[in-house]
């Protein structure tokens, strides 16, 4: 996919980190604004949203407003794959300037706690997990 746009990862933890808030072309959201509206994504079975968890590897976006989002799940055989993608898509859709979004899931590097972001280890732990 064609971009313009920082897609760094951390270095160890292969989440996100480094979203840029200039967009490729006018009219289309940045990086920084999708991992915002990815913010209501939520794992249904852990109580913390996708972009927190450190689910979100990298975000592609293209001057047309193609939208390409590399992530991951807590584990391989998550039930609720499918549903995640669907509210990653549509969330993402609901900006002005975006055309289209696909997700693809990648295993590697491996979801690990440690991907988290600070607020969502608090979310966690108000949850009563162990974080």
């Amino acid at each position: 996919m064609d971009t313009n746009i920082d897609t760094s990862v951390g270095e160890s933890s292969g989440a996100l980190t480094n979203p840029s808030t200039v967009p490729v072309a006018e009219g289309v959201p940045s990086q920084a604004q999708i991992l915002e509206a990815l913010k209501v994504v939520k794992d249904p079975e852990i109580p913390v949203n996708v972009v927190d968890l450190g689910l979100i590897y990298g975000i592609d976006v293209t001057p047309a407003g193609n939208v390409e989002i590399t992530m991951t799940l807590t584990s391989v055989g998550c039930p609720v794959q499918d549903l995640i993608r669907s509210d990653a898509e549509m969330a993402v859709m609901r900006l002005d300037g975006i055309n289209q979004v696909e997700v693809e899931f990648v295993w590697s590097p491996p979801w690990a706690p440690d991907k988290m972001s600070d607020d969502g280890k608090r979310q966690m732990r108000m949850f009563g997990f162990n974080v």
